[in-house]
């Protein structure tokens, strides 16, 4: 097993092409994944949260339970009281209901091969699932070529399908669950026990620094103006950085962001798509940020410091 491992990490070596190409197929149908993750996540999330309203409504409020009736809260409650899960129910069409056979589920080429349209009753069908698709294969082949069949390129992966979803997510639902992040945040402490991409030292005071950095500015912020800036999530997905990359990373990320995030917020303005004052989602452009210093960050640095 250990010389089928080596071989095929030679050959993978010898033949960089051959691994960005496997990277990219492989990534583009979890990629397909993902956007089960993006859309199914925060329903399944809202279910929880009415069912633990029911329960306290039950046990605290039975006076209101016996006025509205157990039938109908429970239905205003748990709308959907199917199973229901990443896995469960198949894939279908949201408005007939046909379930979307295996080959129209291929990654991109399904969409394609459907023209966008549900093959019953021709509903069109986001062009956002082959993009994920695309996007997805793209980053990890970008991987795949930067840091060829390493350990480093098989954690960089796995945060990267992290971060997809929850830049989907969060331009959807302006929220980064902690199902993700927090998972994300231990797994890059434990790797760097080993060093994988920093120091564990740097990766515990920059877990601790992306954090409460974010969180010093929500709470001044919200001191001076009285409004909230931003979400917790937003701190979580910094201190994973912090946790992956080291604390030296952190200016980096911050202020890539919030140069992005204030260019696409201005362009929206200027393009009447946002009202001054709406808020917007910051988690994808840390989530951008922080991708592009894990692969190019020491380059960034290294060349910003030779400029001094």
């Amino acid at each position: 097993m250990t010389e089928s491992i080596s071989n095929f990490i030679t050959t993978m070596t010898q033949y960089p092409w051959v691994f960005v190409a496997i990277s990219f197929i492989f990534a583009a149908t979890i990629g397909s994944f993902l956007n089960v993750v993006i859309h199914r996540l925060p329903v399944m999330m809202k279910r929880e949260w009415q069912s633990e309203c029911n329960f306290y409504l039950n046990e605290y409020h039975p006076d209101i339970v016996k006025q509205v009736g157990t039938e109908r809260l429970q239905k205003a409650i748990d709308p959907f009281p199917e199973k229901y899960n990443l896995v469960v129910p198949g894939s279908a069409c949201p408005k007939c209901k046909a379930n979307i056979k295996p080959w129209h589920n291929l990654p991109i080429l399904g969409w394609l091969m459907l023209k966008g349209k549900c093959a019953d009753c021709k509903t069109g069908i986001s062009s956002r699932y082959p993009i994920i698709e695309l996007l997805t294969g793209v980053l990890i082949a970008a991987l795949a070529w930067h840091f060829g069949p390493t350990w480093q390129f098989v954690y960089a992966s796995i945060l990267t399908f992290v971060l997809v979803a929850l830049t989907g997510i969060d331009l959807d639902e302006m929220l980064l669950p902690d199902q993700l992040t927090l998972p994300i945040l231990w797994l890059g402490l434990i790797i760097n026990l080993k060093g994988i991409y920093t120091s564990p030292e740097d990766a515990i005071i920059g877990a601790a620094a992306g954090y409460l950095s974010l969180w010093s500015v929500f709470w001044l912020f919200k001191l001076v103006t009285g409004k909230e800036g931003m979400g917790y999530g937003d701190f979580k997905l910094l201190a994973v950085f912090g946790a992956w990359l080291g604390w030296q990373m952190l200016p980096l990320i911050i202020l890539l962001s919030s140069l992005v995030g204030a260019v696409v917020g201005i362009t929206m303005i200027m393009a009447k798509q946002l009202n001054k004052g709406n808020p917007i989602p910051f988690g994808p452009y840390i989530a951008a940020a922080g991708w592009i210093a894990l692969v190019w960050g020491h380059d960034i640095l290294n060349w910003y410091l030779s400029t001094l």
